[in-house]
């Protein structure tokens, strides 16, 4: 049994793998820089994206964003409330996205006048692990109201992931956190991994988060 379950893992992998590849490529030639998003339900995605796609608008780039949850749009609407154009994808149980769930909301949109897309994915710290999603950059969230020992108990989805980004931080004193335990457990599974302190509330943070991602994009498309 535990062969053919491997068996079917490794099947579904290699389709969504292709597809992620197709994905990548349609990306590179619209030079479309892609972000996913991923941490566990309550880490505080929507809230830093929400004031992320405003600030990033607001500072004249091109921005769109894909979301995924189990049921409702409630993340999608409220992430429009920033202005850029948002599409939902509800999964209907299912605990993470997959290629072909990606594509299929592309459709329609021109992604030659877009600079940025973001992938906020299903609230999970397993399952998204293994889901290549033809992304440039994986970031996974952290809120200082989950514990200190999170990337010890994930350290798979931290080892997939390209940059680390602590939420939350604002309420860091009165969740009695302690963020040197926090980075040195992140950098314990992932050695020397990029690590952003961030707050949606506050807006501590994000600017170094934006520059960084602006950053990236330079670098692979500077003609852009």
């Amino acid at each position: 049994m535990a062969t053919r379950y491997l068996e079917i893992r490794q099947g579904v992998l290699s389709k969504n793998d292709q597809l992620a590849a197709g994905l990548r490529e349609r990306f590179a030639r619209a030079a479309l820089f892609v972000v996913n998003l991923v941490s566990s339900p309550g880490a505080g995605k929507t809230a830093l994206l929400e004031r992320m796609l405003a600030e990033m608008r607001a500072a004249g780039l091109q921005v769109a964003a894909v979301v995924g949850d189990l049921q409702t749009d409630n993340d999608a609407r409220r992430l429009a409330r920033s202005g850029a154009p948002v599409r939902q994808i509800t999964t209907d149980g299912m605990c993470h996205l997959e290629a072909d769930m990606l594509a299929g909301k592309l459709e329609g949109w021109d992604l030659d006048a877009l600079d940025f897309l973001f992938i906020e994915n299903v609230g999970n710290l397993v399952c998204p692990t293994w889901y290549d999603l033809g992304e440039d950059v994986r970031l996974v969230l952290l809120s200082v109201t989950e514990g200190e020992d999170k990337p010890l108990k994930y350290p798979v989805m931290f080892n997939s992931a390209d940059v680390a980004v602590i939420t939350k931080t604002d309420l860091a004193a009165a969740c009695e956190c302690d963020l040197d335990a926090m980075r040195a457990n992140i950098r314990a599974v992932r050695p020397g991994m990029l690590i952003f302190e961030t707050s949606a509330k506050t807006g501590a943070g994000l600017s170094e988060l934006i520059a960084f991602l602006l950053a990236q994009r330079r670098a692979k498309y500077p003609a852009a």
